[in-house]
């Protein structure tokens, strides 16, 4: 790891460059400014297709935070460099003020304030490819102006020399960043892995951590066993220690001036009376619970004269679970208001000084996610961070001063991609054949005409995790980008969308959710926005294995078919354990619940298992695999893959040696691109 001061001087160059923008006034801002007038223009195709690096490389501004006192901006970007590096932008004098962070074999991955002067932050390595991220990512602290860098926590992979001091050594690998308290002090809470000797979790020990000194002090003292899970105060006090040991999931409490641990709920790890969330200054726990009334989860206040959450929902987001949290200006503070997602992001402010302000900028970039945080909010010299974002427009980063009403662009996340050029998404709510709500995503091209178009049907991973979020999204915009209709289907067993949503995928693994996917598209074709004689349908890992199903359940429906990091074979889950990162744990009470008993269900899992139904499958198919995948081992693939083969049916294969469960390195991306880009071109083109 080193500095070049050179190479530093050429990237806060090349970001000034892009942060210099015209300095106006809120009353001065045009009526329309280039992203509405992008996002309101007419539709016109552009002469050619853009290319795919706009879509897949790293934004230009990964992540924005302003410093507690608002006078800094600290980003992540990899403007004039191959590697993302850690920039601190001086928003009074408006210039790149330092390079904090900057390594020539790794990227600034994560990152957070833990005072006006300092900054802590761990790493990845794009450039060593998604298999290679086995190591865990350390942690590390550095003045604001680059100076006085400390390794905190070590590197589990030494492919860079450790920044160290002379004194307290770093602390193991296992260690990760769980908690910035407030106050502008040097401490950060971090928690240590525990790991039995066969690999399996033990816990998560709390530690406070100086960032100066790198001394730690145990905050686990009389602490329950098998602790999983940690909520702190705003100062960094331990007040909520989750438990869990196979199926049970234990929430233990120690309240302000407490110091013994007592129980509060103890419940099944998917029958779970309530979730906690956070806990303000004051000592109250806010929770998630499951409100039957309205099917989905809500926001209340856990009553700890009944033992219970308070009946009466706090925020209660229809047709959504709450996914989302209190907006103050540091964690704990004083509460500003409440941000959610419900098909978009928004905020409802409690203070009026800011409701006021989303107002006249919601009016002034209409059509558009307009996300505030404040610093200083309080006072007459507020400062406000502003990203900008919708469907089209992958994002802005804006800085207001309310002292003289000045607003600044500081930058865009993707520069080259314009809005008008990109294609619109829409959320949708329809109904199943067994009569099951079921959402779904539909993102249309720029250009797209009256007629019906080829389709991609995108099925997202996880499964057991919400698919998106209505926002720009690379793959399904390049997609587009390329003249295609991209459907994404929230099947059952997908999460955000209700409990009763959640469980009815359990066990149907290539059954009924397979049935959503094809019941999705029969929706698209029957709104005539998709030729149903030219559909694709793609995905990986569960969206992988979904796709495999796809072709083998419903040839019918699809003309070909797209599968990377695939599983073909659910029965690999329960027995194969050699290589892989999924514990027993998971194995033994996770899969037997959502996919099916391996014993019990044993026929069950062979009629859905896509090795087994590879004669089955005759449309044209390429199957990706990561080499270095421990999630979904290689052996799915290259299994599948034979199956094929025997069956007459050879995929088009590729193999990413060094990428894991998912690509990151850059290079694979494009090329991935490309190979998907020619692979629809071919088996999509229009029917004779």
């Amino acid at each position: 790891m080193m500095k070049m001061a050179q190479a530093l001087r050429r990237m806060a160059a090349a970001l000034l460059l892009i942060l210099s923008a015209g300095q106006m006034s809120l009353a001065q801002v045009p009526a329309q400014t280039q992203a509405q007038a992008q996002a309101q223009a007419p539709a016109t195709a552009a002469s050619s297709p853009l290319p795919a690096e706009l879509f897949y490389r790293p934004p230009a501004i990964e992540r924005a935070l302003l410093s507690p006192s608002g006078r800094w901006l600290a980003m992540t970007s990899g403007v004039g460099s191959q590697r993302t590096a850690l920039v601190v932008f001086d928003t009074e004098a408006w210039k790149v003020d330092a390079v904090a962070a900057r390594f020539a074999d790794a990227d600034i991955g994560n990152f957070y304030w833990v005072n006006d002067e300092r900054l802590v932050f761990d790493i990845l390595d794009r450039e060593r490819g998604s298999g290679d991220q086995r190591w865990w990512p350390g942690l590390f602290s550095v003045r604001r102006d680059g100076s006085e860098m400390r390794n905190l926590v070590k590197l589990s992979h030494p492919f860079l020399t450790e920044a160290q001091r002379p004194g307290v050594q770093p602390l193991r690998y296992n260690h990760e960043l769980l908690h910035v308290p407030v106050g502008g002090g040097d401490e950060v809470i971090v928690g240590e892995w525990r790991f039995g000797g066969a690999g399996e979790i033990q816990g998560v020990n709390a530690l406070r951590l100086n960032v100066v000194t790198g001394r730690s002090q145990s905050l686990s003292m009389g602490v329950p066993d098998n602790v999983r899970g940690w909520l702190f105060s705003p100062d960094g006090e331990p007040r909520v220690a989750v438990t869990r040991k196979g199926a049970r999931v234990v929430v233990h409490w120690r309240g302000p001036a407490q110091t013994n641990w007592r129980q509060i709920t103890e419940s099944d790890l998917y029958d779970r009376r309530f979730t906690p969330r956070f806990v303000d200054p004051k000592g109250n726990l806010y929770v998630t619970m499951h409100d039957a009334s309205l099917g989905t989860s809500v926001l209340t206040r856990f009553d700890f004269a009944t033992g219970k959450p308070e009946p009466q929902a706090l925020v209660r987001t229809p047709g959504f679970d709450f996914w989302g949290g209190i907006v103050s200006e540091t964690t704990g503070s004083r509460a500003l208001g409440v941000r959610v997602t419900t098909d978009a992001q928004t905020t409802h402010w409690f203070d009026a000084r800011l409701a006021a302000l989303q107002k006249q900028v919601d009016q002034r970039w209409p059509g558009l996610v307009n996300r505030l945080n404040c610093r200083r909010c309080d006072e007459s010299n507020m400062t406000v961070l502003m990203r900008s974002s919708s469907d089209r427009n992958p994002g802005q980063w804006w800085l207001h001063t309310a002292a003289d009403g000045q607003w600044r662009m500081v930058g865009e996340e993707r520069p080259g991609l314009v809005a008008q050029q990109m294609g619109s998404t829409d959320f949708e709510r329809i109904k199943a054949r067994d009569g099951q709500e079921l959402p779904l995503w539909i993102t249309k091209p720029a250009s797209a005409s009256k007629a019906p178009l080829p389709a991609v049907v995108l099925v997202h991973g996880g499964p057991w995790v919400r698919g998106r979020q209505w926002e720009w999204k690379a793959d399904a915009q390049f997609l587009a980008s390329r003249g295609y209709v991209v459907i994404e289907p929230e099947f059952r067993g997908s999460r955000g969308y209700g409990l009763q949503h959640f469980r009815a995928g359990w066990g149907q693994w290539g059954r009924a959710m397979q049935d959503d996917v094809a019941d999705a598209l029969a929706w698209a074709v029957k709104q005539g926005h998709v030729d149903p004689k030219r559909v694709c349908i793609a995905g990986a890992s569960y969206g992988g294995y979904a796709t495999l199903m796809g072709l083998a359940r419903h040839p019918e429906l699809y003309r070909c078919g797209v599968a990377w990091v695939a599983v073909t074979d659910p029965r690999l889950m329960f027995t194969w354990r050699y290589g892989t990162d999924q514990s027993d744990e998971v194995r033994e009470v996770d899969y037997p619940l959502l996919i099916g008993d391996p014993v019990k269900d044993a026929a069950l899992l062979d009629s859905v298992t896509p090795v087994l139904l590879a004669d089955k499958i005759k449309a044209p198919l390429m199957l990706a695999v990561g080499g270095s995948d421990r999630r979904v081992l290689p052996v799915h693939g290259q299994r599948m893959r034979q199956a094929l083969t025997d069956a007459g049916r050879p995929p088009e294969w590729v193999v990413y040696d060094d990428e894991g469960h998912g690509w990151l390195k850059l290079e694979t991306r494009l090329d991935f691109a490309q190979r998907l880009e020619s692979f629809l071109a071919l088996h999509l083109k229009p029917v004779p």
